[in-house]
């Protein structure tokens, strides 16, 4: 674990790599309204950190994350940036799972015009996606 209370920071192409080859469970922190808007990535387990609207704590997050991922296989964080996920991956390493941050998010960081994909993150990277 790191300093930071977790096992630490993973490119996506690794936390893919990870999903693929079935040592990983990919968990989306993000909320509904985010993953219904903006895309989501087939296979992976909707769990929210914040709920929507009022991005309260989701007071179920330790029971849905401890039911998603199986003892013994990795637990890969994703929201929108890689800022909740962090807050997320202590949650479930406190928890007792082996949890990372995907770095960049779903969507990356904003560009000096406020708009994200275009510097990291999952979707910027190629990796499978969807919207509804």
């Amino acid at each position: 674990m790191t300093n930071d209370g977790y096992a630490g920071d993973v490119s996506p192409q690794l936390a893919w790599q990870w999903v693929q080859a079935g040592e990983a469970v990919l968990v989306d922190v993000r909320t509904d309204a985010e993953r219904d808007w903006v895309g989501f990535v087939p296979g992976a387990v909707a769990v929210a950190w914040k709920q929507w609207p009022g991005m309260a704590l989701n007071p179920d997050f330790d029971a849905q994350v401890r039911a998603a991922v199986p003892p013994g296989t990795k637990a890969v964080l994703l929201c929108r940036s890689g800022v909740r996920s962090v807050a997320a991956a202590r949650r479930a390493a406190a928890l007792g799972l082996e949890a990372y941050n995907i770095l960049g998010g779903f969507e990356g960081d904003a560009d000096e015009n406020g708009q994200r994909n275009r510097r990291g993150g999952w979707r910027f990277h190629g990796l499978p996606w969807r919207q509804t």
